[in-house]
């Protein structure tokens, strides 16, 4: 309350005529905090149930962008490139820092009703926690700063902001709600962005990153390390699910799981079993390490999340498999080096994958110093022919992300080329070069064919690789034991390391 009141969230103001009021509740937790940096703490809040805003009269619009996770890694791989110091900072209370552009009315709080006004509401100034424009409202204004002290905003993410200095070296800040990360080349630059920042906002200085978002961030400078794991994470899913004790799998999904719509329940013993089993939240929880740092679980996730509608017990089996390859890998994590390579790009497609609606499954994978830095496993949106259709289009997604990556990059003042492709299909790589092949291709949308002007001005080259040798293989299908310990094997040795790792980052705390 006295968080509220000094931010000056609101007035009592008497209810105008016609207009009503949005109630509130209060919220507690227990906040986890950060191994050997920070205790864990209640915290209570004040949350105004936003669900009873009337579109178009206490709202219009919501949509607050986000980093997106292959913007964070990328920076990650340019401050062990380049020896940065990266640190950490939450804002406190942050979407009280955001003005609102309606009159929106709210009761008073329970318990702290002003004595002699309680007939009085609160007419909001700042914009609280539950309003559906709050992120919004809170971005803008962090935006708002953060370009009039001379920083740019990044075209090709929203959150993602730099600021060259005048010795020539950048100073860089991811932003995802309230957290954010600060890379610099000297900690005398963050430290003029955070005496800025708390200027103007409450800050909280968490000092060198070692958690963002379930992610933790373990940093050797020595050799010039830096693993992105979520050991914590996955063992609190396998808890959740109670697959902590489970026997562990070798592969993330095996080749006898054949999932369809058809093995949907079909008896009312089936659907009664279904309706208590937690199918959805596993689900969930699986896809949020998968889009973290998980890549190994691209195919398996992409494949279960298909059937949220109706799942069987087939399919509920194969989310525990899932859970219990995650069992005995736990300690698998990104790890970022230095390099002089650029981004290498893989794709694969598996022709006819859905046994549904026989669509093709495009992936891909995006690596820098062999480090996984952006990746995707997902049904093509149309049916594909043959097979050179099917990669020709996978191809053509890839490329799309290979332009998003290269100017990611180019904006941050990286000279990375993204010089090559690499795909196992001869015939599609022939169809990007070539377009006399009329009859073959006229049926194939034209968003596809994009792919041929940009490798004839040359900004991507797409090239041969085998098969055996395309990590993209394990984005598309179930691959036998040793093919899919062959793919990992940049992240696999780290599994007997990581306590180690983990000593060192405790040592470092201290």
């Amino acid at each position: 309350m006295e968080s509220l009141k000094k931010n000056k969230t609101w007035d009592l103001v008497k209810l105008s005529k016609g207009k009503k009021t949005v109630r509130c509740k209060w919220l507690s937790k227990k906040k986890e905090g950060t191994l050997g940096v920070e205790k864990p703490r209640y915290k209570a809040i004040l949350v105004a149930k936003g669900y009873s805003q009337i579109s178009r009269v206490d709202f219009t619009d919501v949509f607050s962008p986000v980093v997106k996770h292959s913007s964070i890694r990328a920076l990650l791989g340019i401050v062990v490139m380049h020896d940065l110091e990266l640190e950490q900072l939450d804002v406190k209370i942050a979407f009280l820092h955001g003005e609102l552009e309606e009159d929106i009315y709210m009761q008073q709080p329970e318990g702290f009703t002003v004595s002699e006004k309680e007939d009085y509401v609160c007419l909001l100034k700042k914009s609280l926690y539950g309003l559906k424009q709050s992120p919004r409202q809170w971005y803008k204004r962090f935006d708002s700063f953060l370009t009039s002290h001379d920083f740019k905003r990044s075209s090709f993410d929203s959150c993602v902001y730099f600021k060259k200095n005048s010795d020539g070296f950048f100073v860089y800040l991811l932003l995802y709600v309230d957290d954010m990360l600060i890379a610099a080349k000297n900690k005398g630059e963050i430290r003029k962005v955070k005496t800025q920042l708390s200027e103007e906002f409450e800050m909280k200085d968490l000092g060198p990153a070692k958690k963002i978002l379930g992610m933790e961030i373990l940093r050797d400078r020595k050799v010039s390390k830096l693993y992105l794991s979520q050991k914590g994470y996955i063992e609190k899913v396998l808890c959740r699910f109670n697959m902590q004790s489970a026997k562990p799998v070798s592969t993330p999904l095996a080749a006898h799981f054949r999932l369809s719509s058809a093995l949907s329940p079909q008896t009312d013993d089936e659907i009664e079993y279904m309706s208590h089993v937690p199918y959805s939240s596993a689900v969930g929880s699986l896809m949020y390490a998968m889009v973290c740092s998980r890549l190994d679980l691209s195919y398996a996730v992409s494949a279960i999340s298909r059937y949220m509608v109706d799942p069987s017990k087939e399919h509920w089996k194969a989310v525990q498999w899932i859970l219990r390859y995650l069992r005995g890998t736990t300690d698998v994590c990104l790890q970022f080096g230095r390099t002089e390579d650029g981004v290498i790009g893989y794709v694969d497609a598996d022709f006819a994958g859905d046994l549904d609606r026989r669509r093709s499954l495009t992936g891909y994978v995006f690596t820098i110093g062999g480090c996984a830095i952006s990746w995707k496993a997902t049904l093509q949106t149309t049916v594909a022919l043959s097979t050179t259709e099917a990669e020709y289009m996978a191809i053509t997604e890839a490329c799309k992300e290979a332009i998003w990556l290269k100017g990611l990059f180019s904006e941050l003042n990286e000279n990375l080329q993204i010089s090559t492709i690499f795909c196992d299909s001869k015939s599609a790589i022939f169809l990007t070069k070539d377009q006399m092949f009329h009859e073959r291709t006229k049926h194939i949308n034209v968003r596809y064919h994009f792919v041929r002007d940009i490798i004839a001005r040359g900004d991507i080259v797409v090239s041969k690789i085998s098969t055996h040798e395309n990590p993209a293989d394990m984005m598309t299908k179930s691959l036998p034991i040793t093919k899919f310990e062959h793919f990992i094997v940049e992240v696999k040795p780290l599994r007997g390391f990581m306590e180690e790792v983990e000593n060192l980052f405790v040592e470092s705390s201290r």
